[in-house]
């Protein structure tokens, strides 16, 4: 065993590359392990958060790696607590890492330092950034090891926020070989737990397999908790034991769910990550709601959303306001209940999650029953829209179901000073709420005197949605709208367009 006086003889010894080296390394490898102190404490003589790092008088491939590192480190201390600006210091520093390693010419770094910049665009919510910036990391990570296995799940993650799960199951599977080879514990947990993730999905998507696919996430989230253990980072498994709890919760065991709940939320806690317990809370809220408990749910989900909107962990924010919603709704708290499924929509569409946008809107139109018909038709159409590239049988059923809340409200509108006839025989259900959202768009128009703009205005639309909805469902309107008239920029564009 060394010795303080050797251990001091032996830093004194290191040239300033090699300390600054060292203190990477010993960082990086306790953020591995989940140690937020022990990473702060081991980079704090080279980097403080919000300060410049010191790498005056270092060789340009050690400063690169300073500033990645620095990078690196603000975006997870950024993610643990309510720190707003952390993500976009991590981004600047990383960038500037990028910089040094173009002067040295290093190419693995620079694409490695880009799926760092990725991940804290996800954490924003900003989710085609992340994707893009990832796929053209992928292109220079060809080699097989720790980093491109860690790009491939990090893209994995984006895919699923995305809900776009075939994708997200492609990624794991056609490079299940990789992550096999792979040495290190935390990358292979992460890939257990994101297959695991990715079954619970299925799951819903397949309700004759249901229980199948739900066992057999259970399995994977045992194989991904021993790797977190033999890599000794306590906060991923808080993260499996949350997983865990939402897996009981679809198995409607709410009693051992609330068990794995609190034990990840305490051990969250004992580990200062705020943001990660707000999750946590988030889900045990969903639990209460299904229990209706719903004062109770309510208190915990709000708690969250405070800690939530003070971070840059904006991926969770849009999930937990929707939950808020439903126990606000349930509660029969209409308008706070629709002000915040409103702000759900909202926060979602300007994350780029328009799959959390539409599922907001979605459950915003089952949960009331008071929506106006200009609210009920534009929240339809903003989750059909959302989640037209993740629907599956469970989504169908409910949006047809939501679809059947919009021809009432628009045979009531129709029909208001009319007598209720009866359904004569069996009729086309899609094919009527299309008629009726035709004759409605067409009185628009005719007292718009054929204008797009005003029509919208009347029918609560951007002008961009009803353009949409006329050109893709309803063409037999295109004669009843003013021409078109195309600005010449607009003009010179389409043609470089088509000449492309």
């Amino acid at each position: 065993m060394k010795t303080i006086s050797s251990t001091k003889h032996a830093v004194s010894q290191r040239t300033a590359d090699e300390e600054a080296l060292f203190r990477c390394d010993a960082a990086l490898e306790r953020k591995d392990r989940g140690d937020l102190e022990g990473a702060q404490k081991a980079i704090r003589p080279i980097w403080r958060m919000g300060q410049r790092p010191k790498i005056t008088g270092l060789d340009h491939a050690v400063s690169a790696e300073v500033l990645l590192t620095a990078g690196i480190l603000a975006g997870w201390f950024g993610s643990k607590g309510e720190i707003s600006s952390a993500q976009e210091e991590a981004k600047n520093l990383i960038t500037e890492s990028i910089t040094y390693y173009e002067s040295v010419g290093d190419k693995q770094k620079i694409a490695a330092a880009r799926t760092e910049i990725a991940h804290c665009y996800w954490r924003e919510g900003a989710l085609n950034e992340a994707r893009v910036l990832l796929l053209e990391a992928l292109q220079e990570l060809t080699a097989e090891g720790n980093t491109r296995a860690r790009a491939l799940l990090k893209l994995t993650i984006v895919e699923l926020s995305a809900s776009r799960v075939d994708v997200a199951l492609e990624i794991l599977q056609s490079n299940a070989s990789l992550f096999e080879k792979v040495t290190r514990h935390t990358i292979k947990g992460t890939y257990h737990n994101e297959l695991a993730l990715l079954l619970r999905r299925f799951a819903h998507t397949e309700p004759a397999k249901k229980h199948d696919h739900l066992q057999q996430a259970l399995r994977e989230f045992e194989k991904a908790d021993y790797h977190f253990g033999l890599a000794e980072n306590n906060i991923f498994r808080a993260a499996v034991k949350n997983n865990v709890g939402l897996v009981l919760f679809d198995l409607s065991q709410f009693k051992q769910a609330h068990k794995y709940l609190l034990e990840s939320q305490r051990l969250a806690l004992s580990l200062k990550d705020k943001v990660r317990a707000a999750e946590i809370g988030e889900t045990r809220a969903q639990v209460f709601i299904a229990e209706n408990n719903l004062m109770e749910a309510e208190t915990v989900v709000r708690q969250c959303i405070q800690v939530l909107e003070k971070s840059d962990q904006q991926t969770a924010l849009p999930e937990a306001l929707t939950t808020h919603g439903i126990a606000l709704a349930r509660l029969k708290q209409t308008e706070r209940s629709q002000f915040t499924f409103e702000t759900a929509i909202e926060v979602a569409t300007q994350a780029g999650a328009l799959n959390q946008a539409g599922l907001a809107a979605l459950t915003m139109i089952e949960e009331l029953d008071d929506l106006s018909r200009p609210n009920l038709q534009y929240s339809f159409q903003r989750a059909s829209e959302g989640l037209a590239q993740s629907l599956n049988q469970e989504l169908i059923v409910r949006l047809n179901a939501a679809a059947g809340k919009v021809y009432a409200a628009l045979n009531r509108e129709l029909n208001a000073e009319a007598p209720v006839e009866a359904i004569s025989g069996p009729c086309n259900f899609q094919e009527e709420v299309l008629k009726f959202e035709g004759t409605l768009i067409r009185r628009a128009l005719a007292q718009a005197n054929g204008s797009v703009t005003r029509a919208a205005s009347m029918l609560s639309l951007s002008y961009q949605a009803l353009a949409y909805i006329i050109g893709g469902r309803h063409k037999d309107l295109l004669k009843e709208r003013s021409p078109i008239r195309r600005r010449r920029s607009q003009k010179k564009e389409m043609h470089s367009r088509q000449l492309r």
